[in-house]
């Protein structure tokens, strides 16, 4: 993990965005922290615009032009929850620091996991993703487009070549997020409300 990671204070929610290019495994990765944990899941490519998904369909990269506004409703969407006492885990590439940067703006504390690791392996599942809208050739782009989180960042690092379980497993227990069972024990002071 890069940075220092400060512990959410307590009654606080918690939101986590697990990152990466396209076919690391994020939306899967996030869902199964959902899962284990309670905190409410969203898949950030459901929050593009047509034109976003039609420009990623036709190979074309979208540039931060186009990226901004999405970023903005992201981190605007984890500030109502966080408002709402929900806490959250998001799917979403947040390639760049500055896009980080812009998810940073929503709720108080934004902590990410990063799912990297060799291109081989990501271009494989990628290979064999079906039905998907972001075509296989974008995959170059994003690894030009990554900016690997700087020493300051909490970004807590995760080997893609791990199954989807062992990641899942290394997230929640190194994030320190409550499992659902845990939220049911009687005098539990856990965040992760949903």
């Amino acid at each position: 993990m890069t940075g220092e990671r400060r512990p959410a204070p307590a009654g606080a929610t918690r939101h986590v965005v697990v990152m990466g290019v396209s076919g690391a495994g994020k939306t899967t990765v996030a869902r199964g922290i959902a899962a284990r944990t309670g905190l409410t899941f969203a898949e950030a490519d459901e929050f593009h615009p047509p034109a976003n998904v039609e420009r990623m369909r036709a190979g074309v990269p979208l540039d931060d032009a186009a990226r901004q506004p999405w970023l903005r409703e992201l981190a605007a969407w984890m500030a109502a929850r966080a408002a709402e006492g929900v806490s959250t885990v998001l799917a979403c590439s947040a390639l760049r620091r500055s896009y980080r940067d812009v998810l940073r703006q929503g709720p108080p504390q934004v902590e990410f996991v990063h799912l990297d690791g060799p291109a081989e392996v990501i271009r494989e599942r990628l290979s064999q993703r079906a039905g998907h809208y972001m075509p296989a050739s974008l995959l170059e782009s994003q690894l030009a487009t990554l900016e690997q989180p700087d020493p300051d960042e909490s970004v807590l690092v995760l080997d893609v070549s791990l199954t989807p379980e062992e990641l899942v497993e290394a997230a929640v227990g190194k994030l320190g997020l409550p499992l659902v069972a845990d939220l049911t024990r009687p005098g539990h002071s856990g965040s992760a409300s949903r």
